[in-house]
C-alpha cells in the first residue's frame, strides 16, 4: 500500500458495517474495517460494543467466542473482557499468581446505530468527522444490499460522483431505456464535508421514479469519506437511496446500498426490488474490478471535462480533510457553487 495519505481511506471517520438486524442480542460478529479486525457484540440490553478482534494472550479471534453474563469470553483459554475492553478474568491464574490482569485492555472502537444501520469509527477522534447520515422521515420499509468489490476505496467512492458511466454500465431496461445521450445541466453547491446537486425535477425515464405516481424532485448529496445520499420527494411520498463505501483492507471495498421509503405499497415490491438492486450494484462491482486491474498496472487517472469535475472535487475535499487534521484546525470546504454540464 502506498504511503501517500491521499491514496488511503480516511481514518477518524465513520464507516457503515451492516444492518442492525445482523447484530443480535447476546451474539458476536466479526467485521473488517480497513486492516483492522473488529468484533461487534450486542448486550442483552441492546447496547452495542466494538473491540479489536484479537485476544492479547495467544491471538485468538474473540468473535469465535461467546458472551457470558455480559463479558466476552475467549474460546481458547477463557480470558474474559468487559464491553469496554477491560480484562475481567483469567481463569487459569492460580491463587498465588500475582499477575495483574487489570492492566490488560483491548482497543475499543466507537460504534453507533442510525437508521437501522451500524457504524464504526475508524479512528480515535470521530467527533470532528462527517456526520453519520440518517433518514429524515418516518419510513415504513427498507432494503439493504452489500457487495464486496475487489477495488480500492477511492475507485468505488469515485463511482458515486461519476455521471458519465451510467449510460454504459447501467444500461438496463428498467433504468435506462433511452439509447440517446443527452446533455445534462445541474447546479451544485458546497455542503458540510461535500457538495450537493441541488433539488431538481427528475426525468421520468426510470421505472423506479414512475412508481411514485408523480414526477419527483431529486436532491443528491455527496460527503466524505464515501457517502452518496439521494433524496426523492413526490408530494408526501419519500424515498431515500443511500450508498456507502467501507474499506475492507487488502484492496477490497464494501459497496453498500440502503433504500428507505414511506409508501406502504412499495413493501409488496421488495421480492422484485432486491434482485434488481443486486443487479445494479453488480454492474458497478464488475466494471470497477476490471478498472482496478488497469490501475494496478498504471496507477494514474486522466480526469477531463465537466463530467469529471465531481471526481476532482472528491480529491480536493480529501486533501482539505487531511490538511485540517494535520493542522488541528476545522475543516473548510474548498468548493464553490457551480453549474456543470455533461452528456449521459
Amino acid at each position: 500500500m502506498t504511503g501517500d495519505p491521499i491514496r488511503r481511506p480516511l481514518d477518524d471517520v465513520w464507516y457503515c458495517v451492516g444492518e442492525s438486524r445482523r447484530f443480535r442480542p447476546g451474539r458476536l460478529s466479526a467485521v473488517t474495517l480497513g486492516e483492522e479486525a473488529i468484533v461487534v457484540g450486542r448486550a442483552e440490553t441492546g447496547a452495542l460494543f466494538a473491540l479489536r478482534d484479537r485476544c492479547p494472550h495467544r491471538g485468538m479471534a474473540l468473535s469465535a467466542g461467546r458472551l457470558v453474563e455480559g463479558n466476552l469470553v475467549c474460546p481458547f483459554h477463557g480470558w474474559q473482557f468487559r464491553p469496554d475492553g477491560q480484562c475481567a478474568a483469567i481463569p487459569a491464574l492460580a491463587r498465588r499468581d500475582d499477575a495483574d490482569f487489570t492492566t490488560v485492555r483491548l482497543p475499543r472502537f466507537a460504534v453507533a446505530e442510525v437508521s437501522d444501520l451500524v457504524w464504526i469509527a475508524a479512528g480515535p477522534n470521530p467527533q470532528a468527522a462527517p456526520p453519520i447520515p440518517e433518514v429524515d422521515f418516518p419510513y415504513c420499509g427498507m432494503l439493504v444490499e452489500i457487495l464486496e468489490v475487489e477495488a480500492s476505496f477511492d475507485l468505488v467512492a469515485l463511482s458515486f460522483v461519476d455521471p458519465a458511466h451510467v449510460a454504459y454500465v447501467h444500461d438496463s431496461w428498467w433504468w435506462r431505456p433511452s439509447k440517446t445521450l443527452k446533455e445534462k445541466v445541474k447546479h451544485f453547491a458546497p455542503s458540510p464535508f461535500g457538495f450537493t446537486m441541488t433539488s431538481h425535477t427528475a426525468k421520468t425515464a426510470s421505472v423506479v421514479y414512475r412508481l411514485l405516481g408523480a414526477v419527483p424532485q431529486v436532491e443528491i448529496e455527496f460527503r466524505l469519506p464515501g457517502v452518496r445520499l439521494e433524496r426523492i420527494t413526490a408530494g408526501r411520498k419519500r424515498i431515500a437511496n443511500y450508498t456507502f463505501a467501507s474499506p475492507l483492507g487488502q484492496g477490497r471495498t464494501a459497496l453498500i446500498n440502503a433504500m428507505y421509503w414511506n409508501v406502504p405499497a412499495l413493501n409488496l415490491l421488495k421480492p422484485i426490488a432486491r434482485p434488481l438492486m443486486r443487479q445494479f450494484l453488480g454492474q458497478d462491482r464488475d466494471v470497477l474490478q476490471i478498472a482496478q486491474k488497469g490501475l494496478d498496472r498504471k496507477p494514474a487517472m486522466v480526469l477531463m471535462g465537466e463530467s469529471d469535475v465531481q471526481s476532482q472535487w472528491y480529491f480536493s475535499l480529501k486533501r482539505e480533510f487531511l490538511r485540517a487534521r494535520e493542522a488541528g484546525s476545522a475543516f473548510v470546504n474548498p468548493l464553490a457553487s457551480r453549474e456543470l454540464r455533461w452528456r449521459s
